[in-house]
């Protein structure tokens, strides 16, 4: 789940455990000499509407309101936290909360009562509110402070853990004052945002900045599409609205980037014409239901393109194929590049990953995949993920070398057979067919896409291959045909990549 920053850091969930974090200053005598070192900046000034926000804050902070949670903990785990496994931010949480010693939510002693912090606003003045999952997961009493300190039982009326959306209701002797929803896809970086909530548990804030990207991938599920602001975010901010100039929402703060536990100017929020769907859908069924195919994939990158003959590097390719799934009731086959689904393009990993979790189980849907350099269309039905916590240089003909090796300098490979001393070495089953990487020539095409020795080749531009010699016979058919790449299929620790090696950088 996690990518290489992120385990360099944390990204912790915006939950309102009141963590201090006391601010680094300066000396009076360093402040002094940066001023007298450092060259004039210019300062950037923020443009707003009648040079205030407070017309906007007058209107929506009334319908922003703050939840308290409690949730029982037990002290049978020593890391338990109250969210459940598989829930986006579930590693993040479970860093962040084991090492800063907050006080909550954390393990306490058995039958004890966590609490937790968080905000909300409302979208319907008959006291429905939207806050994220991470928010009530777990939550054995919910209660809602509106803006006047009004304190209302609160009870929850559905979530969803994959797009960290929950929806709570409260019951009001008067019409809720209410936020609209905005058009999120309108949002282009640079656009200014005000982000309400109640950091800390101090009160409703509001803090203002722009939007620093669009798209921002977290790598905690399918439906990641965040949207950057440098607006100060906080714990205790969570589930709060993140609205546009006019004063609509345009996004859901869920989580901050942050190396030391408190804001640095990069948080993060779901777009609203992500969440407002999944919003109805929990208020009129009170959950949703994730549609699941069974494949793993990975990006088309040109090379891969180039190898099996399409025209641009887009789409997913399949590189693995679980057994018994939809996908391979469909016939799906590894080596297949997803095009198109349910009559939508589909450009890279993720567009398929959202738009199959979309989708109802059990429906039909129409899968467009490129197979042997052609098009074709499979249908296909999709299935329930709800429980699954998982989705050259020419050649000669090859002759082996005199320790049984065979050599492909085109792409700067030593490759051997599947004897049964590299099967039990690398535990490979005695049915796997294919042939083991023994060397490996850092400076040629192979090393530099990242093959390793020990890397077991499955197949050459999707025809499987038994052997060394099959494999280095078909490495040198495919230079020889003039491909400028050839596509391996590897399996390294169980694990099957594709992996694309382009000749002309042997």
């Amino acid at each position: 789940m996690s990518s290489t920053i992120f385990r360099k850091h944390r990204v912790a969930a915006l939950l309102g455990a009141a963590l201090v974090v006391t601010p680094f200053l300066l000396s009076p005598v360093l402040r002094a000499e940066a001023q007298a070192t450092l060259p004039a900046m210019p300062v950037a000034s923020i443009v707003t509407p009648g040079n205030s926000f407070a017309s906007i804050v007058a209107a929506d902070k009334p319908a922003v309101v703050t939840i308290m949670t409690k949730m029982k903990v037990s002290s049978d785990d020593d890391n338990s936290t109250p969210f459940e496994r598989g829930s986006p931010f579930d590693e993040y949480f479970r860093h962040f909360f084991g090492e800063r010693g907050m006080p909550m939510p954390q393990a306490r002693p058995r039958s004890e009562e966590a609490e937790a912090l968080g905000s909300g606003f409302i979208v319907n003045s008959n006291g429905t509110i939207v806050t994220n999952n991470h928010v009530v997961e777990g939550a054995s009493e919910i209660k809602v402070i509106l803006d006047d300190g009004t304190e209302l039982n609160g009870t929850l009326v559905g979530r969803d853990a994959k797009t960290d959306l929950a929806v709570i209701k409260v019951k009001a002797d008067k019409p809720l004052p209410t936020l609209q929803w905005g058009d999120s896809d309108k949002l282009q970086t640079g656009d200014q945002v005000l982000a309400i909530g109640n950091p800390f548990g101090i009160g409703t804030t509001v803090t203002a900045g722009i939007v620093s990207a669009r798209g921002r991938d977290l790598h905690s599920g399918p439906y990641d599409d965040f949207i950057q602001v440098d607006a100060a975010i906080n714990h205790g901010n969570s589930g709060g609205p993140l609205v546009g100039m006019d004063g609509k929402v345009v996004g859901i703060n869920s989580a901050i980037y942050s190396p030391n536990g408190g804001n640095v100017g990069v948080g993060f929020a779901i777009p609203s014409d992500q969440a407002a769907p999944v919003v109805a859908k929990l208020i009129t069924s009170g959950s949703i239901e994730h549609g699941f195919i069974g494949v793993q994939i990975q990006p088309v990158t040109p090379d891969v393109a180039n190898a099996l003959g399409l025209a641009s590097a887009s789409g997913a390719l399949v590189a693995h194929v679980t057994d018994g799934s939809p996908a391979a009731d469909a016939g799906l086959k590894t080596g297949d590049i997803v095009t198109g689904f349910g009559g939508h393009d589909i450009k890279d990993p993720r567009d398929l990953s959202r738009a199959v979790a979309d989708v109802t189980p059990g429906t039909k849907e129409t899968m467009t995949i490129w197979r042997n350099g052609k098009s074709m269309d499979v249908s296909i039905s999709v299935g329930n993920n709800d429980n699954d916590e998982k989705t050259a240089e020419a050649q000669t003909a090859p002759s082996p070398s005199s320790d049984g090796s065979f050599n492909v300098p085109s792409l700067g490979l030593s490759l051997g057979d599947l004897n049964r001393d590299v099967r039990e070495a690398l535990n490979l089953s005695s049915n796997e067919k294919g042939a083991v990487v023994v060397n490996v020539n850092p400076d040629k095409a192979g090393g530099e896409q990242g093959l390793k020795e020990g890397d077991v080749i499955l197949s050459v531009n999707q025809v499987p291959v038994h052997n060394a010699k099959e494999a280095s016979r078909a490495v040198a058919e495919a230079a020889k045909a003039g491909k400028k790449s050839v596509l391996l299929l590897v399996d390294r620790g169980g694990t099957q990549t594709f992996v694309a090696v382009p000749f002309g950088r042997a």
